[in-house]
């Protein structure tokens, strides 16, 4: 069997992998990883053929595959922080991250503060003796605030804690957070890297081969692994990657221009218009391009809402984003449905707010039916 070469990586869909001997087991145990396996709960080829992509996309040290981007978030602050430790989070950030946060780590004897926008570049108030991290994303969900992740970097290094930089929304087609000074970089996979709205995964990637042992071992003693098909598919997904991307983020600007003109449309946020607050700094840190989201806002009203989403032929209402085929979620009621009635207000997040994942197909198609349901609110 040693002349087969198949172009792709077949899927390895095992738990367990057999050793001929007391001597390759102990190779195991002293070999890099990768070498050989074991158990597809410490690793695997197909998740870590993922890793290795993933992590030559953002430039890192190495990378670590998990169940989900939720596991992803997890597993970095278990690996850096432990009962007594203070997180910093970003206050635009998505509703499982702040969950994850409030709900679950403070039960573990992690405190957390929420930093507001206007706050991010100056830490000096936030901060404590036993602050280990700040978490924030490179483009808030779900209305695309962009950071400037090299001023952010100096800032937390000048207090020396960990930046952890969700990288979600801009991909490191537009954005590669480590090469602007973020220690650790986690995507949730299952969004544009995969890209086909079929797989469940999230990565972390690291800068420096410290963390990356810390989050590999977090992974395996409590079991955040992937399972082989999934790691398989999001790889496949991957290959495609920057041409999606280019198309996501070309259908988005276009449409983001044709909301922008329409009398029943309030607000539309998008990095890619001129009037966008941090419109310069998205057009330099994203290589031109602005991301594949938006957000738009008609009436503050329930009924209005739900009338447009019933109006709508091609584009479901499905709460996730990033998949080839477009998608409108509601955020006030999915992602950010745990948020207080205060806080949804106080950040814009309204009634009539309506978050857009732009697909792949021919724009004008996408154009036509959002014109024929907006006609019918």
């Amino acid at each position: 069997m040693s002349h087969i070469h198949p172009k792709t990586t077949p899927i390895y869909q095992t738990s367990v992998f057999a050793f001929d001997d007391l001597n390759a087991l102990e190779r195991y145990f002293s070999e890099p990883a990768g070498q050989s396996y074991m158990y597809t709960r410490y690793g695997n080829p197909n998740t870590d053929e993922l890793a290795q992509k993933v992590n030559a996309l953002e430039e890192g040290a190495g990378a670590v595959v998990t169940s989900s981007g939720m596991s992803a978030i997890l597993a970095v602050l278990l690996a850096v922080c432990k009962a007594g430790d203070h997180v910093l989070c970003a206050e635009e950030i998505y509703g499982g991250s702040s969950s994850l946060l409030s709900q679950e780590l403070t039960r573990m004897g992690i405190e957390v503060a929420y930093v507001p926008m206007e706050g991010i570049y100056s830490l000096q108030k936030y901060i404590r003796p036993e602050t280990k991290l700040l978490l924030a994303e490179t483009m808030s969900n779900p209305l695309l605030q962009v950071l400037d992740v090299e001023r952010l970097a100096q800032e937390t290094k000048q207090h020396d804690i960990k930046l952890v930089i969700d990288n979600t929304f801009a991909t490191p087609v537009l954005t590669r957070p480590l090469a602007l000074g973020a220690d650790v970089v986690i995507h949730s996979v299952t969004k544009y890297l995969s890209g086909h709205s079929d797989v469940t995964a999230g990565v972390v990637i690291c800068k420096e081969q410290e963390a990356l042992q810390r989050v590999q071992k977090v992974m395996m003693t409590y079991g955040l692994n992937l399972s082989p098909f999934e790691g398989w598919l999001a790889a496949r997904g991957l290959k495609t990657l920057c041409l999606r991307m280019k198309q996501h983020c070309s259908n988005a600007l276009e449409i983001a221009r044709y909301l922008q003109q329409h009398p029943k449309v309030e607000q539309v946020w998008y990095p890619g218009l001129e009037d966008h607050p941090q419109h310069k700094l998205a057009k330099k840190q994203g290589q031109d391009m602005f991301g594949g989201v938006l957000s738009f806002r008609i009436k503050d009203e329930t009924e209005v809402v739900n009338r447009f989403m019933q109006a709508l032929q091609n584009i479901p209402f499905a709460p996730s984003l990033a998949g080839v085929d477009s998608s409108i979620s509601y955020p006030a009621g999915t992602s950010h449905r745990s948020f207080s009635d205060e806080l949804r207000q106080r950040q814009g997040i309204t009634t009539g707010v309506i978050r857009f994942s732009v697909g792949i197909e021919e724009p004008e198609l996408l154009i036509a039916d959002l014109e024929q349901a907006l006609a019918q609110v």
